[in-house]
C-alpha cells in the first residue's frame, strides 16, 4: 500500500489503544479488509530520545497509511520525535487526548487542554518541522466546567493541523457516561479542516449515527474493534454503498480470536503471547450466554493447546 495518502479519501480511522493496538492488532485490520488510517500505540517523546527504534515502533507496509501518535509537553522533544517517526509514517499524531493519571500529572495528553497556549506551540513546531500531514486528537476539555473543545480546535487548526479527532467526553469522566456526538458537531462546524468523531462506536449502526448528528467527515474507532477486526471495513462498505453487512457469527469470531492468538504467539513467544490475549477474550465471547464464567477460565489457562480447545468446546456449545 502506499504510505502517501489523501485524508479526504478516508472515512475511518483506528484509533490508538496503549498496550493494545499494537503491529498484530493493526495487520489482522488489513487483513479482514479495512481501507481505514491505522494508528500505533502512544509513542512517548521523552523514551523515544533515549530509543529512537524502539519495538513498538515496528511496523510492516501493508499496514500504509499508518498514523505515529507521540505524546509529550516538551515542544523540542515532541519535534524530535515527529522528525524521527516521520520517515516511516503517513501521518503524525499529536496525543492531547490521553486521560489517564499517569500521563496527565506529566501535562501530557488531556493535560495540554489546561494549557493550549503550550499545546499550540507544539502543534506549531512540530508542522513546521515536517513535510507529511499532522493530526491532534482531542477532548471536550478537563473538565465539566471547562469545556474549551472548540477555542483547542481553533488552535489546532491556525497552528497548521490538516485534521483532528474529538473525542466526545471530557477529561475527568475518563470512558464514563455517553460520547457527546453534538459537541463534536459543534466544533465541526466551526472549522475548515476535516474532523473525525470518536467515543462509543461500536457498531455500523453507531457510526451512522453519529455521522447523523455530529456530520463528522468520519469516525475513529477505538474499543469497538476489539473482538472484531471486520468492524472499519464494514463501516467503510456502509458508507460507500449503503449497505450494513451482518457482524461476524461465534464461528467466525472464534477463528479470529485463534488468528490473533497465533499472530501474538509469533511476535512474542507461546507464554508472553496468551499473557498478553488475556485482556482480548471477554471481547470476542461477549454475546455468548455465560460469556463472563468461560473468560474466567481462559484467563487461567497458559498453553495455546489449552486454549484453542477452550475455545472449540465453546463453540460446539453455542455455534
Amino acid at each position: 500500500m502506499e504510505k502517501d495518502f489523501d485524508i479526504k479519501n478516508i472515512k475511518v480511522i483506528q484509533a490508538p489503544l496503549a498496550g493494545i493496538s499494537d503491529i498484530v492488532y493493526r495487520n489482522l485490520i488489513r487483513r479482514y479488509g479495512s481501507k481505514c488510517l491505522l494508528s500505533t500505540e502512544m509513542l512517548s517523546s521523552e523514551a523515544l530520545k533515549n530509543v529512537p527504534n524502539p519495538k513498538i515502533a515496528d511496523f510492516k507496509e501493508e499496514e500504509y497509511p499508518l498514523s505515529f501518535q507521540i505524546v509529550g509537553h516538551k515542544p523540542d522533544l515532541m519535534v524530535k520525535a515527529a522528525k524521527i517517526l516521520e520517515p516511516r509514517a503517513s501521518v503524525i499524531d499529536i496525543n492531547c487526548g490521553c486521560p489517564v493519571n499517569k500521563v496527565v500529572k506529566s501535562n501530557d495528553g488531556s493535560g495540554l487542554m489546561r494549557t493550549p497556549g503550550l499545546a499550540y506551540e507544539i502543534a506549531s513546531a512540530v508542522r513546521e518541522n515536517i513535510n507529511i500531514p499532522l493530526s491532534v486528537k482531542f477532548r471536550l476539555g478537563w473538565s465539566e466546567d471547562n469545556k474549551n473543545f472548540i477555542e483547542f480546535g481553533q488552535l489546532m487548526q491556525k497552528a497548521g493541523a490538516n485534521f483532528v479527532t474529538l473525542h466526545g467526553r471530557c477529561r475527568s469522566q475518563l470512558y464514563s457516561g455517553n460520547s457527546d456526538w453534538k459537541a463534536i458537531g459543534m466544533l465541526k462546524r466551526e472549522l475548515d479542516i476535516p474532523v473525525f468523531a470518536n467515543g462509543d462506536i461500536k457498531t455500523v449502526e453507531d457510526a451512522a449515527k453519529c455521522l447523523d448528528i455530529s456530520k463528522a467527515d468520519g469516525v475513529s474507532i477505538g474499543r469497538g474493534i476489539m473482538g472484531d477486526f471486520t468492524l472499519p471495513g464494514r463501516i467503510e462498505h456502509y458508507l460507500e454503498t449503503g449497505e450494513i453487512l451482518k457482524e461476524p457469527e461465534l464461528d467466525e469470531k472464534i477463528d479470529m480470536l485463534i488468528k490473533h492468538i497465533e499472530d501474538e504467539i509469533e511476535l512474542r513467544g507461546e507464554i508472553n503471547g496468551i499473557k498478553f490475549m488475556r485482556k482480548f477474550y471477554g471481547f470476542y465471547i461477549s454475546k455468548v450466554k455465560n460469556a463472563s464464567k468461560y473468560r474466567q477460565v481462559l484467563v487461567t489457562l497458559e498453553s495455546y493447546k489449552e486454549v484453542k480447545k477452550a475455545l472449540c468446546d465453546i463453540l460446539c456449545l453455542y455455534a
